[in-house]
């Protein structure tokens, strides 16, 4: 530090040192007389509040540490100007006036004129340049307003003028709360998703109900079913999937390290989808008897049936267009903080096919008058239907535009692909696409027997047992593992991954463990439910389908104890997302999707036709059956061989235990009810109260006794909840 010596105080005030040889109070020409008497002051705390308390003016009296710690946000320099034009060629070069001095470390950098600069160290931008000082740095992280000095009052005192009193202390102000900013914006955004989810499924599952009284559950309806599936399967085939698992986190990357926001990238992006949607749509529509062969060569084999299944197919095809668009622009809202279009959106499209439906209903009457079949259905019908659901996605895709406008997004096509890092997250989107293919192609097999099967068995007098009848039970049997697990593991993933990012095995393992029980609590008395009480179920739900209501319930029982596997397979898999790693997941929805597909096949061949779709219910929760093995034994490996199986299986195995009897009394309830009042609206409703009344009393009675730690503490949750 520097010593407060003479000659230093002699620079400091502002002037030169004396010149060797003169005295020290001798008067310097050219320079100010000083007064001729200076207050005495303590030399270490005299210059403590200077505007430069560290002698800018005098290079030699700089101290390099706290030169480099100099805020130049309280004190920034002049702004950037504009740097002298070149001389002549051959002209001497002025002498700079700032030039460099070998006393000092750290040199501070000349002023500018004022004026906008042609050049900045480092290739800044003048335009955009700020001096950002620690405190505003420091400040700025922690959301607050940087607090007073509470030790300024020490100092004030000897700062005062001998004729002036010293202050008091002040007293200093209470810091500002902290708002809650992020946090209240994450809470907020996370309900209004949660809202937007809860409020689409609702109104999809209305949505079936709506179309199964139009057109009823049988083969008309599988028709149906095929061309609006077709769209579905082809976009996430080709791009869905890369969608979301590779372009979207890039996209969010380029958001925050673009100079323009990404919108350059996602205006790229949003290009490349157009491009390639329409042209791949353009080709499935010319192509559309293919598909309808691929899917079901029972529908094709049948003219009248492959007519209206063409035709569908040719109004449903470009949806997946829409789909596209859609999920590109959502993704753009989200990456902006703007999350609640793209959960809402959804509804306006089942608002749309509901209306479209209805408007067939008042048009041509419900399936129960009308017996609505492909060789009776009228072109206008056709189209009705077709446009239809057409304008749902349409509209659904085109309501995004007001939300991208209000975010300050200008959508518009850029064909400068070349450099910019799609290619690159195209290729890794390989394994996305295997996993996504995987898929596809057991629902393929299951699409071909199951509309085998449903056209034979309802020649033999058994409606509702095709591909229709598998789809609805499947939209009801995956409520409770969309709201139920997935809200469960929403809350505990951030914690896996951070467990995982730090390399804290044992974390992960308590965490997928709290996740399995958890969710466990309320899947497994579901599950159970869907054995006991499928039939009143959906003969309630689809009474206005007509006789195939009951062969859906039959489904739906079938489907029930897959629920759990299920379940269980969706947590575990969270476990390998945790630590980045996809290509298991990959193999495991291998094994899961031939599983799926060869007992399927077997269920076709060996079961008669009316029940081969039970079967195929019942393949899939098999399916997961053995992915849930063969995905717990590799997570147990990469934890360590630990995954803390003895506590999850013994909730499981009470929560069975405690399910079981409750089922048998549920079931025998519900049986008795139809006994007396039949399979229809109201026989249906009093069986599924009398039935869920005897399953709730016998589960908790029996959970009680056996004191399931996880059922108590979701109970002690509720009565607190409510006050008692």
């Amino acid at each position: 530090m520097n010593a407060p010596y003479e000659g230093d105080r002699a620079q400091g005030a502002g002037g030169p040192a004396p010149a060797q040889g003169t005295a020290p109070g001798t008067p310097v020409p050219g320079q100010a007389t000083p007064p001729a008497s200076v207050p005495d002051r303590d030399p270490y705390v005299q210059d403590a509040y200077d505007y430069d308390p560290y002698r800018a003016q005098d290079l030699s009296a700089q101290d390099p540490v706290t030169e480099a710690l100099y805020d130049r946000a309280a004190h920034p320099p002049p702004p950037p100007g504009t740097y002298q034009e070149p001389g002549p060629l051959y002209a001497a070069p002025p002498a700079p006036p700032y030039t460099p001095d070998p006393r000092v470390w750290a040199q501070t950098p000349p002023p500018e004129p004022d004026g906008p600069s042609r050049h900045m160290s480092y290739g800044d931008n003048a335009a955009t340049t700020q001096f950002v000082g620690v405190d505003s740095l420091v400040t700025t992280a922690a959301e607050e307003e940087p607090e007073p000095d509470a030790f300024a009052h020490l100092y004030r005192d000897q700062q005062a003028t001998p004729r002036t009193p010293a202050e008091e202390a002040p007293v200093a102000a209470p810091a500002p709360a902290k708002p809650a900013g992020r946090a209240a914006s994450l809470l907020k955004s996370s309900a209004l998703m949660a809202a937007g989810t809860i409020v689409s499924r609702i109104t999809g599952f209305l949505r079936t109900l709506v179309i199964a009284a139009a057109i009823g559950v049988g083969t008309f309806n599988d028709t149906y079913q095929v061309a609006n599936t077709l769209p579905t399967m082809i976009y996430v085939l080709v791009g869905g999937g890369a969608l979301n698992a590779v372009f979207i986190p890039q996209l969010v990357r380029a958001m925050k390290n673009d100079s323009d926001g990404g919108e350059a990238y996602a205006n790229r992006l949003l290009t490349l989808v157009v491009v390639l949607l329409a042209g791949v749509t353009t080709v499935c529509v010319l192509a559309a008897p293919l598909f309808i062969t691929m899917m079901s060569p029972k529908i094709a084999s049948d003219p009248k049936q492959m007519e209206v299944a063409v035709a569908f197919a040719r109004y449903c095809l470009p949806t997946m267009f829409f789909m596209g668009i859609h999920v590109v622009l959502g993704q753009i809202l989200n990456a902006r903080g703007r999350f609640g279009a793209m959960m809402w959106t959804p509804v306006l499209n089942n608002i749309v096919v509901i209306t479209t439906f209805g408007a067939f209903i008042w048009a041509f009457g419900g399936f129960t008058t009308s017996g609505v079949n492909a060789s009776t259905v009228t072109a206008d019908g056709v189209r009705l239907l077709g446009l239809g659901t057409l304008l749902g996605l349409t509209v659904q895709a085109l309501a995004m535009l007001p939300y991208l406008r209000d975010a300050g997004f200008r959508p518009k096509l850029r064909f400068d692909w070349k450099g910019h890092g799609l290619g690159k997250a195209a290729r890794l989107a390989k394994w996305t696409f295997f996993f996504v293919l995987a898929n596809q192609v057991g629902l393929v097999v299951v699409t071909q027997l199951a509309t085998w099967a449903g056209s034979v068995a309802e020649k033999q007098g058994h409606p509702g047992t095709g591909i229709t009848a598998y789809n609805y039970a499947l939209l009801l049997w995956q409520m409770p593992q969309a709201i139920i697990t997935v809200s469960v593991m929403t809350a505990v993933l951030p914690r896996i991954s951070r467990s995982a990012h730090d390399g804290d095995a044992a974390a992960v393992r308590d965490d997928i463990s709290y996740g399995l029980r958890t969710s466990a609590v309320a899947i497994v008395p579901c599950a159970f439910a869907f054995l006991a009480l499928g039939v009143p179920m959906a003969t309630l739900l689809y009474a206005g389908s007509g006789a195939g209501a009951q062969n859906i319930g039959y489904v739906l029982m079938a489907f029930g104890l897959g629920l759990i596997p299920y379940s269980v397979q969706y947590v575990v898999l969270r476990g390998f997302y945790a630590y980045e790693d996809t290509r298991t997941p990959f193999y495991n929805t291998v094994i899961v999707a031939g599983v799926n597909a060869a007992v399927s096949a077997a269920a076709f061949f060996v079961l008669p036709a009316r029940w081969a779709v039970v079967g195929m219910a019942a393949a899939y929760g098999l399916g997961y059956t053995v992915g849930v093995g063969v995905a717990w034994r590799r997570l147990k490996t990469r934890l360590g061989g630990d995954l803390d199986g003895a506590h999850v299986m013994r909730t499981y195995a009470r929560l069975t235990g405690a399910c079981i009897p409750a089922a048998i009394a549920a079931g025998a309830a519900a049986w008795g009810v139809t006994r007396f009042l039949g399979n229809g609206v109201t026989g249906s409703l009093a069986a599924l109260v009398a039935g869920g009344i005897a399953l709730a009393a016998v589960f908790l009675t029996a959970a009680k006794r056996m004191r399931i730690e996880e059922l108590n503490a979701m109970v002690g949750m509720v009565r607190g909840r409510l006050g008692r």
